[in-house]
């Protein structure tokens, strides 16, 4: 059963369309993630969606149900928003309660569910702090409490990790998804962090300019982006332009500045003189010394000569960064090991890739 289906759902501000008409459903149970650069459309249809900005165009339905002309209190949704919206002279109890005495909840209910959501969310003891005496992520964990506490059928979630380190949010993302398989509640959740819309979504809307550029699993978008601008804004991508020379099923062979390329062409159906672009992952590119040994041996037939300009260590993984011969950068990662010199800045390297592992899309 879909929670969410929209059809058509565009919004216009005068000449300015910042939102598309678009079609996509949620299913009751799914975390759904949207995703995209600043002005994408995003938060404009998550606030679409919330009631608290009207559709120029198309319909809502929450199960199965035409919300579109709804009040936001009709809706039966919970937000979380990303400055946690505390009322800061109530206590930790009173913040969650409110939408329970709100509802005309019996007292002795409303205590029990206080009681049991913040048991949820891992802090048992806070009932009667005020805002102020809380940490960023305890401030959040209560946010998620007051919504969940009503148990609405679908919770937005409105950049809710933005404000927190990066470590409390790599374990809020933790909480969040632990909560999410708990409760079974369907969860759409905006962000512009592609590490935080991979780790914890079942699927992604990825938008660009008001436009839904591909709805896909974290792995299938990651792996398998139909376009340019999904490639990029995913991770780290080695995009070279060229020009089919021919394609057969699954695989092609392009015509690039690097000379001519194999590729799996699984999710792209350009024919012969058609421009495309490849993409290859930096984790999927070996880097090895030069040597005088011709550079017509690797895997894709070819390897490509080129210096060694900057290697970045970031924890467990090492980026270096190449420019080849012909001036084209290139981005490889290698898992740090202490068993493997390190190369020197400026050193000539050979770099080459499996013909699997180069993907071909159609250019944006």
């Amino acid at each position: 059963m879909n929670m969410i289906e929209l059809k058509q759902v565009s919004r216009r501000y005068g000449a300015v369309q910042a939102l598309a008409p678009l079609d996509f459903s949620v299913k009751q149970g799914e975390f759904v993630t949207l995703l995209g650069p600043s002005g994408s459309g995003k938060t404009t249809l998550l606030n679409v969606i919330a009631g608290m900005v009207n559709p120029s165009s198309g319909q809502i339905f929450v199960r199965g149900v035409d919300i579109t002309k709804a009040p936001p209190s009709a809706r039966g949704l919970g937000m979380v928003f990303q400055n946690y919206a505390l009322m800061p002279h109530m206590t930790v109890f009173d913040n969650i309660a409110f939408p329970l005495r709100v509802r005309k909840m019996p007292k002795d209910e409303i205590a029990r569910k206080v009681k049991d959501v913040l048991d949820m969310v891992r802090l048992p003891d806070i009932a009667q702090r005020k805002p102020k005496e809380l940490s960023g992520g305890q401030q959040q964990r209560v946010s998620l409490a007051r919504c969940i506490v009503y148990n609405p059928a679908l919770i937005l979630l409105d950049e809710p990790l933005g404000a927190l380190d990066k470590k409390l949010r790599e374990q809020m993302q933790l909480e969040i998804r632990r909560l999410h398989a708990e409760l079974g509640i369907t969860m759409l959740n905006v962000t512009h962090d592609q590490d935080e819309a991979l780790s914890m979504s079942d699927r992604i809307v990825l938008m660009n300019e008001g436009r839904v550029e591909q709805i896909a699993t974290p792995d299938e978008l990651y792996r398998s982006p139909r376009t340019a601008f999904a490639a990029s804004f995913i991770g780290t991508a080695n995009l070279i332009s060229g020009t089919v020379e021919h394609h057969a099923g699954e695989r092609a062979l392009v015509s690039t500045s690097l000379g001519m390329l194999r590729a799996a062409a699984t999710a792209c159906t350009a024919s012969r003189g058609e421009s495309v672009t490849l993409l290859v992952r930096p984790e999927s590119v070996r880097m090895g010394p030069a040597s005088d040994s011709p550079t017509g041996d690797g895997a894709d037939g070819l390897r490509h000569a080129g210096t060694l300009e900057d290697s970045i260590m970031l924890g467990s993984v090492v980026r270096h960064h190449v420019r080849l011969t012909g001036g084209m950068q290139m981005v490889v990662q290698q898992q740090d090991s202490r068993r493997r010199p390190a190369p020197e800045r400026g050193a000539p390297v050979l770099l080459d890739w499996a013909p699997e592992d180069c993907q071909m899309i159609l250019q944006d």
